[in-house]
């Protein structure tokens, strides 16, 4: 870094910056160890399974207690 008349330290220019945070991206991911396909299917899979299951057990949920509050107040749910 540049020092002025004042000894104040100065900052590279914004282009100069934004220029090594870009070279230190490139290296950084020409370091990493990508996944193969098949442990990519393998997790998506997975993943899917966890979204599919949850939703299944939140909208249970969800119908369990529109009919809880259906026959608490005996009125008939917003569709029907």
């Amino acid at each position: 870094m540049a020092k002025n008349e004042n000894n104040v330290v100065k900052k590279p220019n914004i282009f100069v910056r934004f220029g090594k945070k870009l070279k230190e991206t490139f290296s950084e991911l020409k370091r990493v160890t990508w996944p193969s396909f098949p442990k990519v299917v393998k997790a998506t899979c997975v993943v899917l399974v966890v979204v599919i299951t949850f939703t299944v057990i939140i909208t249970a949920i969800n119908f369990g207690l529109d009919k809880l509050l259906e026959v608490i107040t005996n009125i008939k749910g917003i569709g029907e």
